[in-house]
């Protein structure tokens, strides 16, 4: 099996080459410009899986399908805040956040080897994802939230939950009120509906609100906790690869 890397920090390239070495993935190239891309996929044959960075040193990735045809599966690499993930999700694509983490890159490579290796045209509609994340200000966000109470539907304003959190299967809103409601969602699918300027995934488990932050406080392992105004049934930590984005999200 055979990879293709076009990433522009090549300390990430190496990294990620040195993770799929060690799955046994042979690295077959290391690209890191979309001019560079398109000159190597004119001349050269297509790898097994592509991993693909987003943002490259002379513009969006996607500009290298405007002028050749790919034909090989795509994970994405992106540092791009979540809520523009659920994009790849719809179109089939994997993606892994940076830093990348062994273990979701161990995933995604089972993901591709389950899917079958076909050299199959991809089939994906660039042209959605590229709006989605050059002009992110421009999309709307969900304004409320409905949960069932007993016989009655309960409407949330967004600005009035302080954080979501996934529990036993079930995703729920914790309220500024002290109560928290359970959805007919995921945490997956809020990735497209709340607003990147106010809402951070701090960890798979919790989603929480800039304006509900009561506290941040210095945790093991290089790890933050995070106090929310009212919420207190369990302690949200920021996960160790997630505090860098954490802390520039704050500023």
């Amino acid at each position: 099996m055979k990879a293709l890397i076009i990433e522009d920090e090549k300390p990430s390239a190496r990294r990620l080459s040195r993770l799929l070495e060690s799955m046994n993935i042979e690295v077959s190239q290391m690209l890191h410009s979309v001019a560079e891309s398109i000159a190597w996929f004119e001349t050269e044959p297509h790898p097994d899986l592509i991993f693909l960075d987003i943002q490259l040193s002379d513009g969006l990735s996607f500009e290298i399908f405007d002028q050749v045809t790919v034909r090989s599966p795509i994970v994405f690499t992106t540092a791009y805040d979540e809520y523009a993930l659920q994009a790849f999700k719809l179109n089939s694509i994997d993606y892994l956040l940076k830093p990348i983490d062994e273990e979701e890159l161990q995933a995604a490579i089972t993901k591709y080897k389950n899917l079958g290796s076909g050299r199959s045209e991809v089939r994906v509609d660039f042209e959605d994802i590229r709006k989605l994340l050059v002009n992110p200000l421009e999309r709307e966000y969900k304004s409320r939230f409905t949960a069932r109470v007993g016989q009655h539907i309960k409407i949330i304003p967004t600005d009035e939950v302080e954080c979501f959190y996934s529990e036993n299967k079930g995703t729920y809103a914790a309220t500024t009120e002290g109560r928290s409601y359970l959805l007919d969602t995921t945490l997956e699918q809020l990735e497209a509906e709340l607003s990147p300027e106010t809402f951070f995934r701090v960890s798979r488990k919790f989603y929480v609100q800039i304006n509900h932050i009561a506290d941040i406080i210095s945790y093991s392992n290089s790890r933050l906790k995070v106090k929310m105004n009212r919420f207190s049934e369990q302690e949200i930590i920021v996960s160790r690869e997630r505090v860098k984005d954490f802390k520039l999200w704050l500023e």
